[in-house]
């Protein structure tokens, strides 16, 4: 009887090895995949109302992108591995190593995006066929007269928020505005009594837009203002 259950013991024990073993070998069988990048800074502001944009030309703040991944869940530095690129290239550039630099062109408000194409196992980063980006927001202060803030004495701002749970981009055309949700707010000048249309591209579902639009179009993704020619204030709800 004694031997009958030191076998039953040996059988379940054995067991349990075999199934830890087929355990490890499947974890190890899984790519680790990255599922998001966070950039930091998420935004950083350069100069100052009272300074002409091409006096910040050569203003630098070094990126560093943070890559999340699962199998098994940890998070790498992979600034030198993601594609960087600028909204603007006129206002900012951002070289392969993540180094952010004001090239003193424009002003406003532009989308740094840090980018990996998952469909290669070069460098440690796994894919499972999909884009994944991480963005900032880098702003230029535009130069005013007065000391104010603004494109000039004159020039009217746009003063972009966000609401909801759910992240997502918005652009203007014509261009001064790119912003990322991630940066909570973002403030552009533009010229007086211009035709202005923001854009938003939502990751998940748009809740609309709010405050000062004249009207919309494009399926309710477009916010579009008729002669601007004062502040407004305009918010846009991603879900």
């Amino acid at each position: 009887m004694e031997s009958c259950m030191k076998g039953k013991w040996l059988s379940v024990a054995a067991l349990v090895v075999v199934g830890g073993v087929l355990l490890i070998l499947a974890s190890c069988g899984r790519d680790q995949q990255l599922v998001s990048i966070q950039v930091q800074p998420t935004t950083e502001t350069f100069g100052d109302a009272k300074t002409p944009p091409p006096l910040d030309a050569g203003l630098q703040v070094q990126l560093r992108a943070l890559g999340s991944y699962i199998h098994p869940p940890v998070t790498k530095d992979i600034t030198s591995q993601v594609t960087w690129s600028s909204n603007d290239p006129q206002m900012m550039t951002v070289d392969s190593f993540g180094m952010l630099t004001v090239v003193g062109q424009s002003c406003g408000s532009t989308l740094i995006a840090a980018t990996v194409t998952t469909n290669t196992s070069s460098g440690g980063i796994s894919s499972h066929g999909a884009l994944v980006t991480g963005y900032m927001t880098g702003n230029v202060v535009c130069f005013s007269s007065s000391g104010s803030g603004g494109g000039g004495a004159s020039g009217p701002t746009i003063t972009l928020t966000f609401g909801g749970s759910g992240t997502g981009t918005v652009t203007s055309t014509p261009a001064g505005l790119s912003c990322a949700s991630s940066a909570g707010s973002c403030v552009a000048t533009f010229s007086s009594g211009a035709t202005m249309t923001l854009t938003a591209s939502p990751t998940g579902t748009f809740g609309g837009w709010s405050g000062g639009c004249d009207s919309t179009s494009g399926s309710g993704l477009n916010c579009v203002i008729n002669n601007l020619t004062a502040p407004r204030a305009v918010t846009a709800t991603f879900n």
